[in-house]
């Protein structure tokens, strides 16, 4: 399977059907109220996540333009995952999600839809419970999934809404939520960055509640964090995952490569997001042109987290992931990347390296791919080889390297 590109025909048709549109034309009134909506996921405003749902002009331009972003963004991370454990044998039991802050199912629909066209998983069964504070945006989830399923060949599919206050769920959890368990996903989706925002310690409060949902994950599950790639809030992320790991809670599967403390934490102006190419929905595309805006990539910062102590890739002191772009300055080519050992900056002159690239020219450094670095004394942020390897969804290859060689930098 080929890393995620673009939304499935599914999830097109049923995005222009609950929006009434296509593409074709791009009224005024919706290009107002994409530019009202990013005025407040980018300024701070973050009151309540799912409030602008109960506004028609609002929640259309959301289902028009940003959920669509914030499906490709959770589908992306689903092809990272390693497969499930019931895929290739028996007896076969339901695949459950819980979405956490699901607003208009953004994790609930990427994650039906991903299912049912993933050959090993399509013949199970789909549960998903649905969670939310928001009535409007519960509402709006179980429109989006009738949609789909009325079109999509789903056999056995249950989709469960419940209403509670997410800030609660740590203290004690909620009945509904709790009988479903244990899943075998957990998404929150640009929902821990709006949790406890008044409280003294909202990491630590995030923390717990994030403890207490891996209490319902499955032993093999996969528990996904997926925040705005904003400075502070990648920060706080950084901050989360450590409080995790020193706390032993759990183990990161990706991005990170190791369970130290996070690297980039050591100097305040550091930070750590993805940014994925991606094929935007030519309605996505027709609003960019209007308002001026540029959603060519998926740019978010994540977590996969799981009990079971499995990663992307296998570990070692020579393994990095590359953590920014290829960076071409006056003869020289650099970039950043990061493992137990730290956060290198690494590099060669032009007139002393060749660079070889077997893959395409610019995307095979567009950060989160994983280079196993032969030479391990980086003093003076000089390798003598250097292999950058694409990882292969895990369903396909149980979580193993692919060895393809999109990079190589040679004598």
């Amino acid at each position: 399977m080929p890393r995620f590109q673009t939304l499935s025909a599914p999830l097109l048709r049923t995005l222009s059907e609950a929006t009434g549109l296509n593409g074709q034309e791009v009224p005024p009134s919706l290009c107002r109220g994409v530019v009202a909506l990013s005025r407040r996921f980018t300024r701070g405003s973050h009151a309540r996540v799912t409030d602008y749902l109960a506004d028609d002009g609002l929640r259309l331009a959301y289902l028009a333009y940003y959920l669509p972003v914030s499906l490709a963004k959770v589908q992306a991370l689903l092809a990272e995952m390693p497969a499930h454990p019931d895929a290739s044998g028996s007896p076969l039991r339901p695949f459950s999600v819980l979405d956490l802050g699901c607003g208009p199912g953004t994790a609930t629909l990427g994650a039906l839809d991903w299912i049912l066209r993933n050959p090993s998983l399509a013949r199970l069964a789909v549960e998903v419970v649905a969670v939310d504070r928001s009535a409007s945006g519960l509402r709006e989830c179980e429109r989006l999934w009738s949609i789909y399923t009325r079109a999509a060949p789903v056999s056995e599919s249950c989709l469960l809404p419940v209403r509670a206050d997410l800030e609660r769920l740590g203290q004690g959890g909620h009945p509904k939520i709790g009988q479903h368990a244990p899943y075998d996903l957990i998404v929150a989706a640009n929902t821990l960055t709006e949790l406890f925002l008044t409280s003294g310690d909202p990491i630590g409060r995030r923390a717990q509640l994030v403890r207490a949902l891996l209490d319902l994950l499955h032993q093999e599950g996969t528990l996904m964090i997926v925040e705005p790639a904003l400075r502070a809030v990648s920060r706080n992320l950084h901050r989360l995952r450590d409080i995790l790991l020193e706390d032993r809670a759990c183990t990161v599967y990706s991005p990170c490569l190791h369970e130290q403390s996070c690297p980039a934490l050591v100097q305040k102006e550091d930070w750590c997001h993805e940014e994925r190419p991606w094929t935007p929905p030519p309605l996505v595309a027709a609003i960019d042109r209007q308002v001026g805006f540029i959603k060519d990539a998926l740019k978010f910062s994540y977590l996969l987290l799981r009990k079971d102590g499995r990663t992307i890739v296998p570990r070692a002191s020579t393994v990095y992931r590359v953590v920014s772009e290829l960076r071409e300055m006056k003869g020289e080519k650099r970039a950043w990347l990061c493992n137990e050992t730290g956060r290198p900056e690494v590099g060669r002159l032009e007139r002393e390296r060749r660079i070889h690239l077997a893959g395409d020219d610019r995307e095979c450094f567009g950060g989160g791919e994983f280079a196993v670095v032969d030479d391990s004394d980086l003093a003076g942020a000089f390798l003598d080889e250097c292999f950058v390897f694409n990882a292969k969804p895990a369903a396909e290859i149980g979580g193993q390297l692919l060895e393809l060689v999109v990079a190589q930098l040679l004598h």
